[in-house]
């Protein structure tokens, strides 16, 4: 079921009512109606995904028990079967027929002719955030951070939420959990501000992302016929896309799950104003590049063992984080021009240089140099989101190929900017927003009754049916 649907606009208010008129008398009645309405908003797309879903969680309650243990020989034991099975499922459907592919390529290369099977069967919605969510629960258990819950129901809310269930953020067993286990009491002032978190999210998927996924969609499908100008202004385009698609997902997240008393961690820190490529990952997809640190680079070493080492854990974190996204090589490309980007900073031990301060802190314009340091970070990630939207990396190489000879043969197109302004109307708004929202994004909560009801209206206007989030392929 998708949050910019009709069947959505039903759903969420009969829980809601449900929630708290029928079941606000007692937590575990309320958990169990919480844990069918996720199964029912997953179901929506299939039954079959809905009991692979429902396996996956019962073995990594079950593997919690045996990850407790004192005995560390049966508490690793688990834990490896944990693993195991977690990458074991995004294995087969994720990422079977591309190695099965890689495999017959390689083979035919050297002279062998062989045809492994393939699998005929899509994508599980949401197998690599919930997959997290299991493992991530299984690995604080492990490190002694958390006990085993005995309460499978409440374990399963804690996978199965289905405001995060499909696109997250990917929640953290300590903070989410002890929401689930502890009694809510409605609050009027955090249900408008799930609200205004709901309507922000949808406005910005419905008008802002799904408008420029045209522009994006048309240009990048077409570049051999733009001029540098042009494609430039599609690469900027999908980048505002995106980032509005996944950000609008996650505050409609955290919107819902404030309707229901959770409140669930930030996703998205208006990461387009960051100062570096360090700074970006610390605002952008919080969720994921936090559960990769945690979990990969600090067990790996992180920076604490020697550069060379270093490096070699970020170019790891990064790789894996890029094939996370999808079983292509364009997106271990993206991942690793991410890498290259955030090498300087580490070699140079700048990389929490912007670990707590906000660009203009204390002033309503940017410095000049911190404006050149938004620019170039925005630029670079820019260039990166064009192997994240193509996925021939041959096709990527060359429209960034055309950028440069174009802008080298007409360089005075730049002055005339012919095509791709109606993109900065999209734009524009988005940023004037994020900057005002910057030093506080609970700004938000006090948005007032005539921007909530010209935003209703544009969402009305632009509404179309069906239109997926850009993440819930991964």
């Amino acid at each position: 079921m998708l949050f910019n649907s009709f069947e959505f606009l039903i759903f969420l208010p009969v829980v809601f009512l449900l929630y708290w008129f029928v079941f606000n008398k007692n937590l575990s009645a309320q958990n169990l109606l919480i844990l069918f309405a996720s199964y029912v908003f997953y179901g929506w797309w299939s039954w079959k995904f809905m009991l692979l879903l429902a396996f996956s969680t019962l073995l990594d309650f079950l593997y919690g028990f045996g990850v407790a243990s004192l005995n560390k020989r049966k508490s690793k034991f688990f834990l490896w079967l944990s693993i195991i099975n977690n990458l074991g499922f995004l294995g087969i459907f994720k990422y079977y027929n591309f190695f099965a592919d890689q495999f017959q390529y390689a083979a035919g290369s050297l002279g062998w002719h062989v045809h492994p099977a393939l699998l005929e069967v899509a994508l599980p919605v949401g197998i690599s955030f919930y997959t997290f969510h299991g493992m991530s629960y299984v690995f604080d258990i492990y490190r002694g951070l958390r006990k085993p819950v005995t309460n499978f129901a409440e374990y399963a809310v804690f996978v199965c939420f289905f405001p995060l269930l499909v696109a997250g953020p990917i929640e953290r067993a300590n903070h989410l959990l002890p929401q689930v286990q502890t009694p809510r009491l409605f609050s009027y002032s955090q249900a408008m501000e799930g609200c205004r978190l709901l309507l922000w999210g949808m406005f910005k998927k419905v008008v802002i992302a799904d408008s420029l996924a045209g522009f994006s969609d048309e240009i990048i499908g077409h570049y051999t016929t733009h001029s540098a100008f042009t494609l430039i202004m599609g690469a900027i385009s999908f980048s505002f896309q995106v980032y509005c698609d996944f950000s609008g997902y996650s505050d409609i997240a955290l919107g819902v799950a404030k309707l229901f008393g959770f409140e669930l961690l930030s996703n998205f820190k208006f990461p387009y104003f960051s100062r570096d490529i360090a700074e970006f990952w610390r605002r952008w997809h919080i969720s994921l590049s936090s559960w990769f640190r945690d979990y990969l680079y600090i067990p790996l070493g992180g920076s604490k063992v020697g550069k060379l080492r270093a490096v070699r854990n970020v170019f790891i974190v990064f790789l894996v984080s890029g094939f996370w996204h999808g079983a292509s090589w364009n997106f271990v490309v993206w991942g690793g021009i991410h890498a290259c980007g955030f090498l300087p900073l580490l070699v140079l031990n700048r990389n929490r240089v912007h670990v707590s301060s906000i660009v203009a802190q204390d002033r309503r314009f940017p410095s000049w140099r911190e404006f050149f340091q938004m620019a170039g970070t925005f630029a670079f990630v820019t260039f990166a989101l064009i192997f994240f939207r193509i996925h021939q990396l041959s096709t990527g190489i060359d429209y960034v190929r055309r950028i440069f000879l174009d802008s080298i043969r007409h360089p005075m197109q730049y002055l005339k900017a012919p095509e791709g302004k109606l993109i900065l109307i999209y734009i524009i708004p988005v940023l004037i927003a994020d900057w005002y929202f910057r030093r506080d994004e609970r700004v938000l909560r006090k948005l007032g009754w005539v921007p909530s009801i010209v935003m209703g209206l544009l969402i009305f206007y632009f509404f179309r049916r069906d239109s997926s989030f850009i993440y819930f392929q991964f």
